[in-house]
């Protein structure tokens, strides 16, 4: 398949991504590169500078709401890419009416309880969209550990034991890697 030809396949594609920081953000944007139609992105928080390690956004950024700052960075790199931001911290009543109309969904949140969350209330409302889920992602190395469990329509990328702590921060890398293999999941998803 020629790029011209994924392109044209993905235009109708709509992906949702559950978390603008390091996973989801770098996962927006490498999914807005191979020419994804629309995004649907939500994200509570502010970037600040200590972000800039692992997500994509820029030290001028600091201070904007990460979902407007992101749209703008996709915007920057594919403008034929629709960008539909929420500034909302997602929860239980409110993801089903943002995400009803994806393709897929990508999880990118922090906590485990977050994570927890969304992966019980897709598969309440919407057991038939797959669900792109990013555990493990911790520190740096290790990279013969990463790699993608299928479990129904749920598919977790990363180690699933490094998690996230003062001792053990996420870092570029491995966060790179994990993002990457969830945008990875959702083309080859979406072009089979």
């Amino acid at each position: 398949m020629t790029f011209n030809e994924i392109k044209e396949k993905l235009f109708n594609k709509t992906v949702g991504i559950a978390g603008c920081g390091g996973l989801g953000s770098n996962a927006a944007v490498a999914l807005a590169r191979v020419g994804i139609g629309k995004l649907i992105i939500a994200d509570f928080d502010v970037i600040i500078e200590s972000n800039l390690n692992r997500q994509y956004f820029f030290f001028d950024q600091i201070g904007k709401k990460k979902c407007y700052a992101l749209k703008e960075n996709i915007n920057r790199i594919n403008p034929d890419c629709i960008v539909e931001a929420h500034d909302i911290k997602l929860n239980q009543d409110n993801i089903p009416k943002i995400f009803n109309n994806c393709d897929i969904i990508i999880e990118a949140f922090d906590l485990a309880e977050m994570k927890q969350m969304i992966i019980e209330t897709i598969m309440q409302h919407y057991s038939n969209i797959p669900l792109i889920v990013g555990s493990g992602l911790a520190g740096w190395g290790k990279f013969e550990e990463i790699k993608i469990e299928k479990n129904g329509n749920i598919y977790i990328c990363g180690d699933r034991i490094n998690e996230v702590s003062d001792q053990n921060p996420p870092l570029a890398p491995r966060v790179g890697i994990i993002s990457n293999m969830q945008a990875n999941k959702a083309l080859e998803i979406l072009l089979n």
